[in-house]
């Protein structure tokens, strides 16, 4: 009697250190799913078009396997652009505000503009990942509400707040940013409450979607002129993403 008491806690010991294990193992592998989605965009495309195995991952300079974006729609005037827009080459981001590699994403694309700034437009569409960011699609439409009433301008200045302040802040501080750089509140609450630009955000994302783009942020540089495209998917560095565009200017020789 007095063994079986003494072995029974045993027992449960390593009951529970094996469900301990096991639930570790799953945790780790979900974690591991979530990071490949957000930080390679979409699968990396081999020359012949199928899904290839050389997903970039964020912060290694290696240039990835990449292909041409299948179907994407032209730069019209409606698009938020922040540079020259008669600039040959374009880079059109699809992005979730609140995706930690979109947000390191942001600085490289800021730089792209400012040192190519005579060749280069950056085109900015959304891209919310509603199961992975909750917040983001709202924030989308916020953004979207910016622009609306204050046009290019402050669209790009309450998209670089929203990403400045980063994923802790929630959809209810929107009209805050709004009022911080400077778009009329009450205009704001109006389209912010009743949804107005919301279509505006799905448009985006079926965009995308046709466009090739499966994560974010997914990156497409397009030459104007001859319609050429290079899917880059995922917060590649200020390096890689300049190979892809020595590529591009190859191409169009």
């Amino acid at each position: 009697m007095n063994q079986e008491n003494k072995s029974s806690p045993n027992v449960m010991q390593m009951v529970l250190v094996g469900l301990l294990i096991g639930a570790a193992f799953f945790i780790g592998m979900l974690w591991t799913k979530v990071q490949t989605l957000e930080s390679t965009g979409a699968p990396s495309f081999g020359n012949n078009g199928n899904n290839g195995n050389n997903a970039p991952v964020a912060g290694n300079n290696a240039a990835p396997e990449v292909g041409s974006a299948k179907d994407l729609d032209p730069v019209t005037k409606d698009d938020w652009v922040k540079g020259n827009r008669n600039a040959r080459f374009a880079l059109v981001e699809y992005s979730d505000i609140d995706c930690p590699y979109c947000i390191r994403f942001h600085p490289t694309a800021q730089k792209l503009v400012t040192e190519r700034k005579d060749d280069f437009m950056w085109v900015f569409r959304h891209f919310p990942l509603d199961s992975l960011h909750p917040n983001a699609r709202r924030k989308a439409e916020a953004a979207e509400c910016a622009g609306k009433i204050g046009g290019n301008d402050k669209f790009w200045a309450f998209l670089d707040e929203a990403v400045a302040q980063g994923s802790s802040v929630g959809p209810d501080k929107m009209g805050d940013i709004a009022a911080k750089i400077g778009v009329n509140a009450a205009s704001f609450k109006t389209c912010y409450d009743a949804n107005q630009v919301k279509d505006l955000v799905a448009a985006d994302e079926a965009s995308g979607s046709k466009a090739g783009v499966q994560g974010t942020p997914g990156n497409i540089l397009l030459d104007t002129k001859t319609g050429a495209t290079i899917l880059v998917p995922g917060a590649v560095p200020y390096e890689t993403l300049l190979t892809y565009v020595q590529k591009l200017t190859d191409a169009a020789k």
